[in-house]
C-alpha cells in the first residue's frame, strides 16, 4: 500500500531529527567523495573559513576538518544534530576548529564575503538548488568556492514511478547539464561535477538504516505516523535499487566570479 506522504517534508521535523540522529550519516555520501570534491579546490590557506550548511551530525564536516586547516562552522536546524556535532568535535579534539550552530540555511547570520568555501552535502534541495546557489554566494569571498551534492537525473527520460517520487520530493530536480547551467547563471565558474558511487547510497545510507528502523518501530509500537515514516524510508531504498541508473547525487563544485 502506498503511503499518502509523498515527500519527507510531509513528516514532522522532530521525528526526522530523532531518526537520523541515531545514524552516522543523514544522507548518501562517503569520506572518499568529500575528499575528492575537496581536491578541486585550490585556494587553501591556513586561515581558510568554511561553512557547512545542513551539516547534520557532522560526518562530512569532520572529514573536512581533518583534510584542511582553518575553521569550519556547521549549520543545521535540528538542535539534536548540533549537540552530536559539537560532542563529536570535542571527542576528536577538533572543537577549536569546528563548531556547530542551530540555524536555518535560508536565514544565515554571517557577513557578506565571510567564507572561502561553502559546503553542503545532501541539503541544498531544502532551500532549492538555484535559490541556494544565489543566496549563499553573498557569503563567499571573490574566487571563493561552493561544493554541494544534489539529487540529479542521469537520463533524459525516466519511468513515471520514479519521476513522480522525485518531483514530489525535489520539484526542481534536473539533469546534470541543466544544473551546471544554473550554476553558471548564478555567477560561478563550474569547476567539476561527478556522480556519487552506489556505495554512498547502499552501504553508507540504506544499510545502516535497517537496524535503526527496527529500533524505531519497537520504540513507537502502534504509532501510525512512525510506521508511515519507516514505510516511506524503506520505499526510498526500494526505488533506488530499481531505478538507480536514472538518478543519484552529483557533487557540483563552482568558483564564485
Amino acid at each position: 500500500m502506498e503511503n499518502p506522504q509523498t515527500s519527507i517534508h510531509d513528516f514532522d521535523l522532530n521525528l526526522i531529527c530523532e531518526y537520523f540522529a541515531g545514524l552516522e550519516r543523514q544522507g548518501p555520501g562517503s569520506p572518499e567523495s568529500t575528499i575528492k570534491a575537496l581536491s578541486f579546490i585550490d585556494n587553501f590557506s591556513n586561515e581558510l573559513k568554511i561553512a557547512d550548511l545542513g551539516c547534520g551530525t557532522g560526518g562530512q564536516t569532520i572529514v573536512l576538518a581533518q583534510n584542511t586547516t582553518g575553521n569550519i562552522i556547521g549549520v543545521d536546524r535540528c538542535p539534536v544534530f548540533i549537540d552530536i556535532f559539537n560532542s563529536n568535535a570535542k571527542k576528536l579534539n577538533l572543537q577549536d576548529r569546528m563548531k556547530g550552530i542551530v540555524c536555518s540555511m535560508d536565514n544565515l547570520p554571517f557577513q557578506n564575503g565571510e567564507f572561502d568555501l561553502i559546503w553542503s552535502e545532501g541539503a541544498i534541495a531544502n532551500i532549492g538548488f538555484e535559490k541556494g546557489l544565489n543566496y549563499w554566494k553573498d557569503f563567499l569571498k571573490k574566487n571563493g568556492y561552493i561544493a554541494v551534492t544534489y539529487e540529479s537525473w542521469f537520463t533524459n527520460e525516466r519511468p513515471t514511478e520514479i519521476e513522480k517520487w522525485w518531483l514530489d520530493a525535489v520539484p526542481e530536480i534536473g539533469t546534470i547539464g541543466q544544473n551546471i547551467l544554473i550554476m553558471q547563471k548564478a555567477g560561478y565558474v563550474p569547476v567539476a561535477a561527478f556522480t556519487l558511487p552506489e556505495n554512498c547510497w547502499i552501504d553508507n545510507y540504506f544499510i545502516p538504516q535497517k537496524v535503526r528502523q527496527e529500533e524505531f518501530l519497537r520504540k513507537y509500537a502502534g504509532n501510525k505516523t512512525v510506521e508511515d515514516f519507516i514505510g516511506f524510508m524503506r520505499r526510498e531504498a526500494e526505488l533506488y535499487s530499481k531505478y538507480k541508473q536514472n538518478y543519484g547525487y552529483v557533487f557540483y563544485i563552482g568558483k564564485k566570479i
